[in-house]
């Protein structure tokens, strides 16, 4: 690692996480607590047996990495246990200096009988609410010493599901039970982006954005078009998670069909031999006009260096994560940890990981930390957003002087 870009100026510097899935980011002993509160049978009751288990190091591949979330979620049912989850990953995130995050899980996945969308949305907005009033009423922050936590919520759709996810599911299901199913997921879709815009606006819970996940192959992000065409008409922000396990037509698709302002992941941009359509005559140059246009709009890419580790073999090192290429070709990217649990990481360590394997100039890095908070999805007036910004790179700059990084980074 950079003597400069040491580990304590890493953790010292304010940070963002934009793609952090709720249900992914459990602290490990409040499952256990929470499953066995709840009878939830889980294959072992120790946070060592569950590493072991479900929780690893490595998995085989996407589906093997989502199989925790079938405990994660089955948790995650009532309104105490979600405002708790939220509560304490706020926190977790603000021992490690990130002073912005937004937040994104599928509420479908979490309704019961007795539980709404808008109770699972108000409940995980009462816990971030709960670690926001706690840190900004600190002296430091109220002093202008520490910059203030802000976040936001991003209410995902998915791809594909099946009756055992969730009640709600099940009973979708047995609705359209004569409906092909991708009809199934376009209506759980639509119905979720309707959602969204109207507790957004009706009852002022703080969603800033509207996201696709789960397995892209087979399950393509057109399916949703319609989800995404009502988000788009009411100015609700846009990310889909895209080239994670697909190649750039999967990124396309999110661009064009689902006017994305964001791409989840983006693991798979460069990769022309991973262009599947006929149609497209030059993979190489369809290639590089995507990642050109991705680059020129400042789409921000959601980067998540240790899931992809996991979960794509053909990334066995660090150092071949294409996040190099993105870094070179001076794309808005911003380090995020997906699932602070399934991954078992931070935002700080994914830095550490970047600057030690990818060693990024001090420009670099720093337009990596800017990225987050300018691609944010901010909850306030743009004008509050440019104010926050300034005080980031304020904060960032007198880092930079105290621990010799300044006049090193590139104009």
């Amino acid at each position: 690692m950079s003597a400069a870009l040491n580990s304590d100026f890493i953790r010292q510097v304010p940070k963002t996480d934009l793609h952090l899935h709720l249900d992914g980011s459990l602290r490990l002993e409040t499952l256990i607590e929470l499953a066995r509160e709840q009878k939830v049978e889980l294959p072992s009751a120790t946070p060592a047996g569950l590493r072991e288990l479900v929780f690893k190091d490595r998995y085989a591949d996407l589906p093997d990495y989502l199989r925790g979330f079938a405990y994660t979620c089955a948790v995650l049912r009532t309104a105490e246990a979600l405002e708790r989850a939220a509560f304490e990953l706020a926190e977790d995130n603000l021992a490690e200096g990130v002073r912005y995050i937004e937040v994104r899980f599928a509420p479908q996945l979490h309704c019961d009988r007795d539980l709404s969308a808008k109770d699972v949305i108000s409940a995980v907005a009462r816990g971030l609410d709960r670690a926001k009033a706690r840190h900004n009423a600190a002296p430091a922050v109220r002093g202008g010493e520490d910059l203030p936590f802000e976040f936001g919520i991003i209410v995902c759709a998915l791809r594909s599901f099946n009756a055992r996810m969730s009640p709600y599911y099940r009973r979708l299901l047995d609705v359209l039970r004569t409906a092909p199913r991708k009809e199934a997921f376009a209506v759980a879709s639509l119905e979720m982006a309707r959602a969204a815009v109207d507790l957004r606006d009706r009852e002022g819970l703080p969603i800033v954005g509207f996201d696709l996940a789960g397995e892209e192959a087979g399950y393509p992000a057109a399916d949703h078009r319609a989800a995404y065409q009502y988000a788009h008409s009411h100015f609700l922000k846009k990310t889909v998670h895209a080239g994670e396990a697909y190649g750039p037509e999967s990124i396309f698709q999110a661009i064009t069909e689902c006017h994305a302002n964001r791409i989840g992941h983006g693991t798979f941009l460069f990769a022309r031999e991973m262009v599947r359509d006929p149609e497209i005559p030059d993979p190489e140059r369809y290639v590089h006009r995507l990642a050109e246009y991705i680059a020129s709009e400042r789409i921000t890419l959601e980067v998540c260096l240790t899931s992809n580790l996991q979960t794509a073999p053909e990334i066995p090192r660090a150092e071949d994560h294409p996040l190099r290429r993105m870094i070179e070709n001076e794309m808005s990217v911003s380090i995020c940890t997906d699932n602070r649990l399934v991954s078992h990481t931070t935002v700080t360590r994914e830095l550490e990981l970047v600057v030690r394997h990818l060693a990024p100039t001090p420009h670099q890095f720093r337009n990596l930390i800017l990225a987050g908070f300018k691609g944010s999805f901010y909850p306030g007036v743009y004008r509050d957003k440019r104010a926050y910004v300034r005080r980031v790179i304020e904060r960032y700059e007198r880092l930079e002087r105290e621990y010799g990084l300044a006049g090193k980074a590139e104009p």
